[in-house]
C-alpha cells in the first residue's frame, strides 16, 4: 500500500490529520502513517532509492528538535519495512536519519512521523516474516534487505534495546497529551 494510492480513505485521513494538528492534538505516524503525515502537511511521497526490510542503524539529527525528542542519543538499531519514503513537509524538522533512507523521521511541534518501526514486538516480527516472504524474495539483491535468519538473529535483545528507544519517543508524545488542546 503506498500513501499515493487513491483509496477512499486516504483524502479523509489526511484532513483528519490536519484537523488534528490546526488543534493541537499530537499526531504520530509509523512507516504508512508518516508517509501520510508527511503528506497532509505538504511533503511528497516516491520510491524509495533502496528497499530496507529488517534492522538498520538510524542517527539522531543535530538539531534542537531531535534532542528534545531523543535527548542524548546519538544513533540506534530499529526496524524497517518499506519501499517508499517521505520528503520532510514544509515547517517540520528532521529527526531521524539513515544511510540508505535520509528521512527517518521528522518532527512538527509535538507531532512526529517516523519511517523506522519502534513499536515492533517479537510477534510482529515473526508475522510480517511470514506474510511478507515474497517481498523478501523479489528484493533479495538490495543492500538493505536481510534474510529471515538475519532479522531474527539476537531478536529479543535488539527488541529490548529498541523499545528503551520507544519509550524515549512515546513519553514524550505523551507529554502532549497531557497538556490537551
Amino acid at each position: 500500500m503506498s500513501a499515493n494510492d487513491e483509496l477512499p480513505w486516504i483524502t479523509p485521513l489526511l484532513e483528519l490529520m490536519r484537523g488534528a494538528v490546526r488543534q493541537d492534538v499530537p499526531v504520530i505516524g509509523h512507516c504508512l502513517g508518516a508517509q501520510l503525515m508527511s503528506r497532509a502537511f505538504g511533503g511528497t511521497v516516491r520510491a524509495s532509492p533502496v528497499r530496507e526490510i529488517g534492522w538498520g542503524e538510524v542517527r539522531v539529527a543535530d538539531n534542537g528538535v531531535a534532542r528534545e525528542w531523543l535527548g542524548e542519543l546519538q544513533a540506534f538499531e530499529t526496524f524497517q519495512w518499506h519501499g517508499e519514503t517521505f520528503s520532510i513537509p514544509p515547517g517540520a524538522t528532521r529527526v531521524l536519519e539513515g544511510q540508505h533512507c535520509a528521512n527517518q523521521a521528522f518532527a512538527i511541534g509535538r507531532h512526529l512521523g517516523m519511517q523506522c518501526h519502534v513499536e515492533m514486538t517479537p510477534e510482529l516480527v515473526r508475522t510480517w516474516l511470514s506474510t511478507g516472504s515474497e517481498e523478501i524474495q523479489q528484493h533479495e539483491k538490495s543492500p538493505a534487505v536481510q534474510k529471515p535468519d538475519e532479522i531474527q538473529k539476537d531478536l529479543d535483545p535488539r527488541l529490548e534495546r529498541l523499545h528503551q528507544v520507544a519509550d524515549k519517543i512515546y513519553d514524550r508524545w505523551t507529554e502532549g497529551l497531557s497538556r490537551g488542546s
